[in-house]
């Protein structure tokens, strides 16, 4: 049951030519050659539109009025179909935009649905199973099964009869004339889109509503419909697709381990037709191709999600890149922050193509892991639109383009090349143990086709040959799922309020202040999960998970959060308080089960983590404001400058080479903590030493500790010297 604008309805009830599908311009086309190949002359355009939503009958008295009673209208009507049928079937059948999104929504809101067509049944049905919509309805009433045809209003009674509705609750879809004329007669709540012709105004007054397309009358339909609630992580993504796009710039963990599922599940009802992805590792890019699809694994659940209608591109290939951002509705930028500055120029590129092209309105998901990500990237993408285009035309574009700062709280690791080569090698075994097996198993055509009576065999056969040698390798290929990411199971993707597109999409939680959640995540989640890792990488621990069996490691989680940032978060923040147990819960969960989770991996980028006001020193610096001791937090900070000074994995980082470089000038703390250097184009925020005195000093003494002792010396011993 469905309210639309005041009404109740319980059925909808589509014109099939011209409503579902393009197929009017098709069949005027091909009436008009079979009239010039039979007749010697093709159609006049108003016999054409005059025939429009008629039945067979009145389109041949119609004809017959114009060209004479021995106009041979029953033979061009089936050279007529013959034509279309072999367009339709090489071409497939021209579906309008916004069908599929309109037939999921009015389904899943528990409408009955009915085709109600001129057509003749093995047009309709053949048309309807091309376009894979059939599932969709529940009958159909063809004009070739009824006595009066449009505009009479028997096909719509008969529809509405069948399905047991009253015509009165039925939504009425039709695109002529006539068909309007047949649905208001049967008095249908009449929805007209716009098509070939326009009915006449007294006509078109009739309908309850007039739409130009499909897409259009989704917008008064989506209103009527709910949001659809979060996705349970194993639920199946829609099967119907849409016909948008989506990027996802950076096919790292983030995108392809999670934004690639936000996409699939779209809002519910449909997905984008297409999933763009740029990477520039090509062992990626051509293992996908090879599968044609990746899977994401949830090893708590034991479970493999499939993406599917992924195109992956060479980020090295501008044109491509900028291509996504001119093309999709919306894209997820999920490079590393000191890559932004120089993939800001193909980002221009595209949002000026697209404004050159049509200019659309574009989000863009700004999946950064950074306070303040959405305005320096639209800075930096700013400043080279204004090397591309006039000032004027770069806030045309900007005003046409959202960039929505996100939170990220689910961790995602990408499997590291060496396990996908062996996956690929152990699967292309499979694979070829598989095509032995499903060979074998296929009966010879003679074992079935004699139980066929007459000819049918002899018709039947060589298509399930075609089929069969096609299905082969798909059905060999099929269960073989290319692992990509192990990912954790949290769904939400937080977003600042401002697209109207992120209202819609399922797996999206808009928020009215982002930075409320990023300053939790911050602080709670990322600086605990990078101390933890540094500790766990130091003490010889591969993975997270690992390294939670640890006594040490888990009192140090534990002060972490418990004693010292729980305390200071609710102190700071008094409207995060029914948040916080939550976030810890479900942080510890994670790090519990967290064993594919590496802790290099984690651990990357100390330096950037060590910034003024970031995880570590901001959360220490928070601490102190509210009072609350933060020995754990001050010898976090001191590990960050350990681990890079004596991990030898992390030898080869950069950041801990500069890290390395910075300290080894003067052997000092402060050289790293309150260096001012070069940082990716711009100044790197390190600590004062004057201002900030008390926080060096805080992470001097366990970090003094720590070269002296090394990791005998531990959190509680800066806890027993007053630290924090």
């Amino acid at each position: 049951m469905l309210q639309f604008q005041g009404k109740t309805i319980d059925t909808a009830i589509f014109d099939m030519d011209g409503t579902m599908f393009d197929t009017e311009r098709l069949r005027f086309q091909t009436l008009s050659q079979a009239s010039e190949e039979l007749f010697g002359k093709p159609f006049t355009e108003p016999v054409l539109l005059g025939s429009l939503g008629l039945s067979a009958t009145k389109a041949e008295a119609l004809a017959k009025q114009h060209y004479g009673q021995d106009f041979p209208y029953a033979a061009i009507r089936r050279r007529a179909d013959e034509l279309e049928l072999a367009h339709v079937r090489t071409q497939g059948v021209p579906i309008k935009p916004g069908l599929l999104p309109v037939l999921e929504r009015l389904r899943k809101s528990g409408l009955k649905m009915a085709v109600a067509t001129s057509s003749r049944r093995a047009i309709a049905e053949e048309y309807l199973i091309n376009a894979n919509i059939y599932k969709y309805f529940d009958l159909c009433v063809c004009g070739d099964e009824v006595v009066q045809g449009k505009p009479h209003p028997e096909i719509f009674v008969r529809a509405a009869e069948a399905l047991n509705s009253q015509p009165a609750q039925c939504l009425m879809f039709e695109d002529s004339e006539n068909g309007v004329r047949s649905a208001a007669d049967a008095g249908g709540v009449v929805i007209l889109v716009e098509d070939i012709q326009m009915p006449p105004p007294a006509v078109a007054r009739r309908a309850f509503g007039v739409y130009g397309g499909l897409s259009e009358f989704l917008q008064d339909l989506a209103a009527c419909t709910p949001k659809m609630s979060m996705p349970a992580v194993t639920e199946p993504f829609p099967q119907a697709v849409n016909l948008l796009k989506a990027g996802i710039h950076g096919f790292g963990a983030m995108g392809g381990g999670y934004l690639a599922q936000v996409f699939s599940h779209w809002d519910g009802y449909t997905r984008p037709c297409e999933i763009i992805a740029s990477t520039g590792n090509a062992l990626l890019r051509e293992a996908i191709d090879a599968f044609g699809k990746f899977s994401v694994r949830y090893g708590s659940l034991a479970f493999d999600q499939t993406i599917e209608q992924l195109r992956v591109i060479d980020a090295a290939d501008t044109d491509a890149v900028a291509g996504m951002y001119r093309d999709c509705e919306i894209v997820a930028l999920c490079v590393p922050e000191q890559a932004v500055a120089a993939q800001a120029g193909v980002i221009a590129q595209g949002l000026a193509e697209r404004f050159a092209a049509h200019g659309r309105e574009l989000t863009v998901l700004v999946v950064l892991n950074k306070v303040g990500g959405a305005e320096f990237v639209r800075a930096q993408v700013e400043a080279a639109l204004l090397q591309r285009v006039a000032s004027k035309v770069c806030q045309r574009i900007l005003e046409r383009t959202s960039f929505s700062e996100t939170v990220v709280t689910r961790i995602v690791s990408k499997l590291t090349e060496d396990a996908l080569v062996r996956q690929l090698r152990i699967k292309s075994e499979l694979y070829k143990k598989n095509v032995v097996a499903v060979r074998e198993s296929s009966p010879h055509v003679g074992d079935w086709a004699e139980a066929l009576p007459g000819d049918t065999a002899e018709v039947v056969a060589p298509h399930v040959s075609t089929l069969r040698d096609a299905g082969e390798p798909a059905s060999a290929l099929a269960p073989l799922h290319l692992i990509l990411f192990n990912s954790e199971t949290d769904m939400p993707l937080y977003v600042q309020q401002g697209s109207d597109l992120l209202e819609h999409l399922r797996q999206i939680d808009t928020v009215a202040d982002i930075a409320v959640i990023q300053l939790l995540k911050n602080r709670l989640w990322n600086g605990t999960h990078a101390i933890v890792a540094w500790y766990a990488a130091l003490l010889g621990y591969p993975s997270i998970g690992h390294a939670m069996g640890d006594a040490r490691v888990q009192a140090l989680m534990d002060q972490l959060l418990d004693a010292e940032l729980a305390p200071a978060l609710a102190a700071q923040f008094p409207e995060l308080r029914t948040r916080l147990a939550e976030f810890i819960a479900t942080f510890r969960n994670r790090c519990a089960h967290a064993f594919k989770d590496p802790c290099e991996r984690v651990g990357r980028d100390p330096l950037r983590k060590l910034q003024r006001g970031e995880r570590v020193l901001g959360s220490l610096a928070m601490a102190a404001a509210q009072g609350v001791a933060a020995p754990a937090l001050a010898f976090g900070a001191a590990l960050a400058v350990h681990y890079a000074l004596h991990h030898p994995p992390a030898a080869e980082e950069d950041e801990c080479r500069t890290i390395r470089a910075l300290y080894a000038r003067r052997e000092a703390l402060q050289d790293v903590l309150a260096w001012r250097g070069e940082y990716h184009g711009a100044p790197f925020d390190g600590l004062d030493p004057v201002a900030d005195a008390a926080l060096l000093a805080a992470v001097q003494l366990p970090f003094d500790g720590l070269q002296a002792g090394g990791l005998d010396y531990c959190w509680e011993s800066a806890a027993e010297a007053g630290v924090g």
